[in-house]
């Protein structure tokens, strides 16, 4: 049944039914969570609790979305996670949370006198934090499973994991303020001297980032694994175990802080939480930037072969030179052309990370497949944007070389390697004219982006080698009416 051609293979390798039986998953759970806060909070607790707590929300995505242009994950990623976090994970750990502190309460109330608060601040402490790291590190480990194209490195763990803490936090925070404001409503308070506007002021406003602080380590874990070789598979496996129970502590340390008192959580606050947040925002940043450069790097090969023009590599390694080049382009031809450029910039991307796998012995098996897919999205839209890109390049001061290891041997895939667009080595205005084309042929003389007034330095260089040979009986071709063909 599981095998070739079985019926459960079948059903298994079916992505919309697997699909539909997600969708279908997270809805009831999101059911089901709704009418457990509800219960606990009220029908107007709950509004109030669901109005402050989806004020956050905005401003933390953002953060990470821009954390995340380099190479933008696909929304419906990003959606699952957030929906994975908001209601599966939580009904998790509430279900999970009210048995172990049930227990609790029966072994610790029998020798203390403070039982109930002993087994909160246990639970609070040990059982919480590992129940619900737990809960939200499953949407990572699906992503990095089933969307192993979209993971790459460690910026893709953080954000990931980041959005599901995102959704956890967003129903917890419903949950506690709703609880909040039904307190106020029986004891009469208002105001900013009220519960729930401390509650607001604790966990929207002073620690927002807190849950995906938490988790962004579980997301470091697992972008460090979808990053390594191949061959390095104890780096892969223990790494984001590693990765998690660090997590777990992190959360531990921080529910523990609310038992030391106002002072002590501020200590902690202050010595322990902001300097990791600081560190963990840092080294994002520091893998941005080599992400940037490991652009820079691949996409040489490509500019080399002829497929990218030689500003293209500096241009799609800077952010300011992205963002210059789509200006450029909308206010050169509109809104469509800038769509245009951002679509090469994310294909190009997207190139440049795929050969940086296949270095690494983890591409995969359609790799030449996904290559040759990539180049010729990359062709259909190369009039509009290379022009922009040319233009924009002239912004970045050039790199300096630096030395690229060659890939360890037997673990780079044979790539779609032709030796040019058109069959020369070079391209667009890289090559002599062959004896059959007029002044409008396959080769021309005028580089493409000469519309933008580019410097003598970005102009073309004519090579000196003759001509590939044409058949006698070919008839001339239209310049970009046909796209390069693979080559053995």
């Amino acid at each position: 049944m599981w095998g070739p051609g079985g019926r459960l293979a079948r059903v298994w390798h079916n992505k919309a039914l697997r699909a539909t039986a997600l969708a279908g998953l997270l809805s009831l759970s999101g059911l089901i969570i709704l009418a457990l806060v509800r219960e606990q909070t009220g029908t107007k607790g709950f509004l109030v609790g669901l109005g402050l707590a989806v004020l956050p929300v905005p401003l933390i995505i953002a953060v990470f979305r821009w954390l995340d242009r380099v190479d933008p994950k696909p929304w419906r990623n990003l959606l699952f996670a957030f929906a994975w976090g908001a209601c599966a994970a939580t009904l998790v750990a509430l279900i999970a949370n009210g048995f172990a502190t049930e227990w609790l309460m029966t072994t610790v109330d029998s020798s203390s006198p403070t039982g109930q608060a002993d087994a909160d601040a246990w639970g609070a402490t040990f059982v919480a934090p590992f129940v619900e790291e737990s809960a939200k590190a499953a949407a990572v480990l699906l992503l990095f499973l089933f969307r192993r194209r979209d993971f790459n490195g460690l910026v893709d763990g953080v954000v990931v994991a980041g959005i599901t803490a995102t959704g956890f936090a967003f129903t917890e925070n419903i949950l506690y303020l709703g609880s909040a404001f039904v307190s106020d409503q029986t004891l009469g308070y208002s105001g900013i001297r009220s519960t729930t506007a401390a509650t607001f002021f604790i966990r929207a406003v002073m620690s927002p980032f807190a849950h995906p602080l938490f988790t962004s380590m579980t997301g470091v874990g697992f972008g460090i694994a979808a990053a390594a070789a191949r061959h390095q598979r104890a780096r892969r496996v223990l790494i984001p175990i590693a990765m998690l129970l660090t997590a777990m502590v992190l959360h531990g340390v921080w529910n523990g802080s609310a038992t030391l008192g106002g002072y002590g959580f501020l200590i902690v606050y202050a010595l322990f939480m902001v300097p990791v947040f600081g560190l963990l925002t840092w080294l994002t940043i520091w893998s941005r930037t080599k992400e940037l450069r490991a652009i820079r790097e691949q996409l040489t090969a490509y500019q080399t072969a002829g497929w990218l023009t030689p500003p293209e590599p500096i241009a799609l390694s800077s952010m300011r030179a992205r963002g210059i080049a789509r200006d450029l382009a909308r206010r050169t031809h509109g809104a469509a052309a800038a769509r245009t450029v951002g679509e090469y910039t994310a294909f190009a991307t997207s190139l440049a990370l795929l050969r940086r796998r296949a270095y690494r012995g983890t591409a995969g098996p359609d790799f030449t497949t996904r290559e040759k897919e990539l180049l010729d999205r990359l062709w259909e839209r190369r009039e509009t944007a290379q022009p922009a890109l040319a233009h924009a390049a002239l912004s970045v001061p050039l790199p300096r070389p630096r030395h690229v290891p060659r890939p360890a041997p037997g673990t780079m895939p044979a790539p779609f390697w032709p030796a040019g667009p058109y069959d020369g080595g070079y391209a667009y205005g890289y090559g002599q004219p062959s004896h059959d084309d007029g002044p409008h042929g396959p080769y021309t003389q005028q580089p493409p982006y000469a519309t933008y007034a580019l410097p003598p330095s970005y102009a073309p260089q004519l090579p000196q080698h003759p001509a590939p040979p044409q058949p006698p009986q070919a008839a001339p071709v239209p310049y970009g009416s046909v796209r390069p063909q693979p080559r053995p």
